[in-house]
């Protein structure tokens, strides 16, 4: 029984990771869909569909699977709306919710349906403008830098516009404010730092401490925004406390 319950436990695991897969796959073709859509299907002469392909390779997205996403985006078009919503959680916690939808009257009904749900409350937008700022974050395997002196590459994106330079056991986060999100890109590619993913992120400017209770209400909220097929991302500022983490691993 003990085997059998080990690969039910193998299977289950296996599937959260494919699910999860499939959905990063999901959102990197729509952006791929939206760039096309804006400035055509040349990477080279289309910025934003160059950082789409960067991205999806930083997940190992199959080339097939890129190329006919940009192929569809160029013979069909793309009809998908960005879709901002602002609200909050339980606790009074900040969520900001950023989509991409082909049929806005469905998204903004299910996105007031689960804040309802989970007792949060559906805002006006720019209600939470005060609470996030909004950056570039750039992640680089350290193995992609290995090319270029540490302290020469740390100046070099210092004098690109980094706000922000912090290093983990394997990769290297840089941080920027969004006019310099471009720029730095731009030196990226010039010093040929291969990054993992790069992308304009939601960074709250204060953070809100709640009881761990509250807290996994607060995370299911997300995690059912998180599931919606029309959700890009998702950004809240609950502060992920050791304590916390500790209680979400021991489920």
């Amino acid at each position: 029984m003990s085997g059998h319950n080990k690969w039910s436990t193998i299977k289950r695991k296996k599937g959260a990771l494919d699910a999860k897969r499939s959905k990063i796959f999901s959102k990197i073709i729509k952006e791929i869909s939206v760039a096309v859509r804006e400035s055509g299907g040349d990477p080279d002469s289309n910025p934003k569909l160059r950082l789409c392909l960067q991205n999806a390779k930083g997940v190992n997205m199959p080339k097939e699977t890129i190329s006919r996403a940009i192929t569809k985006a160029s013979d069909e078009g793309s009809n998908l709306h960005e879709l901002t919503f602002e609200g909050y959680a339980p606790g009074g916690i900040g969520i900001f919710i950023e989509c991409l939808s082909d049929n806005n009257n469905r998204t903004v009904s299910s996105i007031r349906a689960t804040f309802s749900k989970r007792s949060g409350t559906l805002g006006t937008n720019g209600s939470l403008s005060f609470l996030f700022d909004r950056m570039g974050v750039f992640n680089i395997l350290k193995e992609h830098a290995q090319h270029i002196d540490h302290d020469q590459f740390e100046l070099e994106v210092i004098d690109a516009g980094a706000e922000d330079f912090e290093e983990y056991d394997d990769r290297i986060v840089i941080t920027t404010v969004m006019e310099n999100f471009g720029p730095m890109n731009k030196k990226l590619e010039e010093l040929k730092i291969e990054v993992e993913n790069a992308e304009l992120r939601r960074i709250p400017n204060d953070y809100k401490i709640l009881d761990i209770d509250s807290a996994k209400k607060v995370l299911k909220l997300v995690e059912e925004f998180e599931d919606n097929e029309d959700v890009q991302n998702v950004y809240h500022n609950l502060s992920i406390t050791d304590d916390l983490m500790t209680s979400l691993e021991s489920e």
